[in-house]
């Protein structure tokens, strides 16, 4: 299956220790699992039109949770942050957020 890049890229992270990181020009976005860091660093660039210095990603394990009798669990996640170069410019998504 071939992925576009809006199926790379799932959603933004918007928490304060991510709205923190803006200042360095790092953003954080929940993606593929599928997704390796090449494919997430030309998503991220043909989406947006930045430049990416850097991507680093973790994978996360999803919770498990019961209602009542019944056991289930959250689906398993990747997170990537994203680091801009210098001469790049923001990404416009996150301007009025702060």
């Amino acid at each position: 299956m071939k992925y576009t890049n809006y199926d790379i890229i799932r959603r933004p992270v918007i928490t304060e220790k991510s709205m923190g990181a803006m200042n360095e020009k790092k953003y954080t976005f929940i993606v593929d699992i599928r997704a390796n860091k090449s494919m997430i660093k030309r998503a991220i660039e043909d989406v947006f039109g930045v430049t990416v210095e850097t991507v680093n990603t973790s994978r996360y394990k999803g919770k498990k949770k019961r209602v009542g009798v019944h056991i289930g669990k959250r689906p398993d996640y990747k997170k990537a942050i994203v680091k801009l170069t210098e001469e790049s410019k923001t990404i416009e998504f996150f301007e009025g957020i702060q």
